[in-house]
């Protein structure tokens, strides 16, 4: 934990609410970045601090994992970090809301805790300055449900921050490398005692980023990545299910300090079929058929997701919604092929002609038996 972040409103610093997205952050930082270069703004020393207050900000809000210890220290207080109304170290004890005072011990206790890196007695521990793995991004891609089972090559369209291609992901300028922060020795912090504890935050020459670039890049104005639209190529295996998300390693958002990129999830939405349905590997399929086939039995032939269709035995007397299993003309995936089942639906005329209807009354009369005589009613 920084003493700074006690002291100083990044949030107010970048001109963003508390709740604005990771996109905001980045985006009024690389506009307060170019306002207030250095190199835009020869000689003029307010500007060339507010540009370090600004890359200082950037560095903890704009870092995922440094934006909630931030926002969990700010939520706390003063008396997360050791301060109360006697001040660091003060007199009578550390203060609380409300006169409530904490001994050494507990404050120790509160802050290695939460924050892991105040100590007692001793320099708490620089944030990270080195390279960082890039954002998990994630999309969604719709498929048909043939491409689903089949599996397809096609391309998703994202726009994402991607390395800097001007400057490969320094930051400097091309022909220039960034050089190690002298003052902090690439450590992006440095410490500072407050009495009891010693507290670090961020380096005020390299604006806690470790080392310093002389001559930024044009191009993404020394952030090391720019904000691009691209197409990313992604595989789907065959039987991929409907929302199911697949990764795609290294697609993701741009790594810092030369940290590795992240990676690119696409989420998978499938189209349903008009006649088929999918329950794990097996394809499913609903045929009406007659009440003649039914009673007195019939070969059926039944579509499949294949060229040619299949043929099924339904035996004489089956009852309407009875399954039948044709093996192997499932879904193939790595764990086998699933199989087909066919449910089987007594089709009822709507209209029936004087024909029909002469038929069926003469096969009421000769077999006058009820079928649910069984019920007693």
């Amino acid at each position: 934990m920084q003493r700074e972040w006690f002291d100083k409103d990044y949030y107010k610093i970048l001109g963003v609410s508390e709740k604005a997205a990771p996109k905001e952050i980045t985006t009024a930082y690389r506009k307060l970045a170019r306002k207030l270069h250095p190199d835009a703004n020869p000689g003029d020393s307010a500007a060339e601090d507010r540009f370090k207050e600004v890359s200082s900000a950037y560095e903890v809000i704009g870092d995922p994992d440094k934006r909630a210890e931030y926002d969990e220290a700010r939520r706390m207080g003063p008396v997360a970090g050791g301060f109360g109304p006697s001040g660091p170290g003060g007199g009578g004890g550390f203060g609380g809301p409300g006169g409530v005072r904490f001994d050494s011990g507990d404050i120790s206790d509160l802050i290695g805790n939460i924050f892991s890196r105040g100590r007692a007695g001793g320099g708490s521990q620089a944030p990270p300055s080195g390279p960082r793995r890039g954002s998990d991004l994630e999309t969604d891609l719709h498929l048909s449900f043939d491409e689903s089972i089949s599996g397809a090559t096609t391309t998703v369209n994202i726009t994402s921050d991607v390395r800097c291609p001007d400057c490969s992901g320094s930051g400097a300028a091309p022909g220039t490398s960034p050089r190690v922060c002298p003052d902090c020795g690439g450590k992006g912090a440095v410490d500072e005692d407050q009495g009891f504890f010693s507290f670090s935050r961020p380096c005020p020459s390299c604006g806690g980023r470790g080392r310093i670039i002389d001559t930024p890049c044009p191009t993404c104005v020394g952030v090391g990545a720019v904000r691009r639209p691209r197409q990313v190529k992604v595989r789907i295996p065959q039987a991929v299910r409907d929302g199911q998300r697949i990764r795609v390693k290294g697609r993701g958002a741009a790594g810092a300090n030369g940290g590795p990129d992240g990676d690119l999830y696409v989420r998978v939405h499938v189209e349903a079929h008009p006649l088929f349905g999918r329950s794990g590997d097996n394809l499913t399929i609903t045929i009406p058929i007659t009440f003649p086939e039914a009673a007195l039995g019939a070969d059926i032939a039944v579509p499949t997701t294949g060229a040619e269709p299949v043929t099924i035995r339904v035996p004489a007397g089956t009852r309407s919604g009875r399954t039948f299993r044709v093996r192997g003309r499932g879904v193939s995936s790595s764990k086998g092929t699933g199989d087909l089942l066919v449910t089987v639906e007594l089709a009822i005329p709507q209209n029936v002609s004087a024909e029909e209807r002469s038929a069926l009354e003469a096969y009421a009369a000769a077999n006058p038996e009820s079928p649910r005589a069984h019920l007693g009613v």
